[in-house]
């Protein structure tokens, strides 16, 4: 399509229209310069992306990934719904080393859906838990899903700068599903799992050792190595602890012997896996490299952004509003390496334009194009979550998208205020952003999921939602009226349930 767009320029209705190139131009600018298929996505994805998806395979063969479940279930598997909760921890962590929603989505829903359905969850909700709480590990530090690494080149901040200014709100977005999750599991009256039928948490804790790997790489970007050596040094810690959990295993008697072959076996499949893992995201890359390379030759990013404003008619709000429509549906279908270069071509300059900074307006569009992957009709990760949990794929997107609303508040909110960035900010300040999105979280899914402590009334929920909407913008006033609505109607929700004679909610 951005082919033909450079190729039948002159025939292209209004501003989208331009002079036109012929195939031997087109041809010179997507394969002979450095703007096109050989450009920088490709770069990026050849070096730092190639070696953090070579590690996330062999943390996957050292046993991380069964470890991020078992320490999930221990700590919430015995809560109301908790299964669901489980889920949603257990995507978080194993999302931070996980290149692909859709990955992580089969990989930990198979075997969290089947326990979410035994607790009386319906399959379209259990797979949609699964993929709201999988999508979200595309934004979540370290790897971002491969992402963050692009973003640094293209905006020349610093890779372990982005990725503390992506931590809170990743950590709010999974906030914000958590939330929805347990206001679903307090409406159907579902307990959790039996402790007898949880890993045991100070077993678990044992096998903490494993995330030694993670905390390498993160001790060496802050001491100021690059994500190439970072990376390469937590692929050699991965094998070392490795070795040492298979010794450990076998002084505690959970193994017969040391199976050194084996693990040999596990470490070549680990780089073969790895390998095929970086080729479909290099091809993602320098395809979009070719979008990339149109774009600038066409001017086509700039044309987009003027679009957007004018239609806004210059209103950051409804620039912002404007940019997140074309964020979902420029990313659907889309890996996250593709969808970002995509999107940071012609998106992200709307809202630079504005005065949204560069880092505030790159983690916004990426943020809504990773939801893309769980926004109907190419809900990819939903889709994935229905055939594991056997529902019907439409239904269990809508309801993933559903979940996934809580969390629509935090972009705008650090696109606004970009404190919870930590751009430019103080602690207090920071602290106080923080505590405003948390109002305003719970706010929009109390609002969204119709139950705060009990069920709402109509008018509650209408003002819940214009309490969430009103914490956008932090402010003192604003944080007043969200902490007042939220409070009145818990009061009010706290004195009903207490005259109709309900138990207390427990966690």
């Amino acid at each position: 399509i951005f082919l033909l767009y450079a190729y039948l320029g002159p025939y292209m209705p209004g501003m989208l229209a331009h002079r036109g190139y012929d195939l031997k131009r087109i041809i010179y600018q997507t394969y002979l310069t450095t703007e096109g298929i050989f450009g920088t996505p490709l770069a990026v994805s050849s070096t730092y992306v190639f070696l953090f998806i070579l590690f996330g395979a062999f943390l996957d063969k050292t046993g991380v990934g069964r470890f991020f479940i078992d320490l999930a279930f221990a700590l919430t598997g015995h809560m109301r719904g908790g299964p669901a909760k489980a889920a949603v921890v257990a995507s978080g962590l194993m999302g931070s080393i996980s290149g692909s929603s859709v990955a992580n989505t089969v990989t930990t829903g198979a075997f969290t859906i089947p326990l979410m359905k035994r607790v009386g969850y319906k399959p379209h909700f259990a797979a949609a838990v699964e993929a709201a709480a999988s999508t979200g590990g595309q934004i979540m530090p370290p790897v971002m899903g491969a992402a963050a690494f692009i973003m640094a080149e293209f905006t020349g901040i610093p890779y372990l700068k982005i990725i503390i200014s992506a931590a809170i709100p990743a950590v709010l977005y999974y906030l914000a599903v958590g939330t929805m999750v347990h206001f679903e599991a307090c409406k159907m009256g579902l307990e959790g799992l039996s402790r007898s039928e949880l890993p045991r948490a100070r077993e678990v804790m044992v096998k903490l050792y494993l995330l030694l790997p993670v905390v390498f790489i993160i001790y060496f970007l802050v001491r100021g190595f690059t994500p190439l050596k970072a990376a390469f040094w937590g692929i050699v810690g991965t094998v070392l602890i490795g070795i040492f959990d298979l010794i450990i295993q076998y002084l505690l008697r959970h193994r017969d012997r040391i199976d050194l072959l084996q693990f040999v076996r596990d470490m070549i499949q680990a780089m073969a896996e790895g390998a095929r893992g970086s080729v479909s995201v290099a091809m993602a890359c320098a395809t979009a490299g070719i979008v990339v390379g149109v774009v600038t030759l066409t001017g086509l990013g700039l044309k987009v952004a003027t679009l957007i404003i004018t239609l806004a008619r210059g209103e950051l709000i409804l620039t912002l509003f404007f940019t997140m429509i074309a964020s979902i549906i420029l990313g659907m279908g889309l890996p996250t390496t593709a969808k970002y270069i995509v999107l940071a071509t012609m998106a992200a300059p709307a809202l630079t334009k504005l005065g949204v900074p560069v880092m505030a307006a790159h983690l916004f569009i990426l943020y809504f194009g990773v939801i893309a992957d769980v926004t109907p009709p190419v809900a990819l990760a939903a889709y994935a979550g229905a055939g594991i949990a056997g529902a019907n794929a439409m239904q269990t997107g809508v309801t993933a998208l559903k979940l996934a609303l809580g969390g629509f508040l935090i972009p705008y909110i650090f696109a606004l205020s970009p404190d919870l960035l930590l751009i430019e900010t103080t602690a207090s300040s920071a602290i106080l952003a923080v505590i405003s999105a948390c109002i305003g979280i719970v706010a929009l899914a109390a609002s969204v999921e119709n139950y705060l402590l009990t069920y709402c009334k109509i008018y509650e929920r209408i003002l819940l939602f214009v309490a969430a909407l009103t914490l956008i913008n932090p402010g003192l006033y604003t944080d007043a009226f969200g902490v007042a609505v939220l409070g009145g109607i818990m009061l009010l929700q706290h004195l009903r349930r207490k005259k109709e004679g309900q138990v207390g909610v427990s966690v």
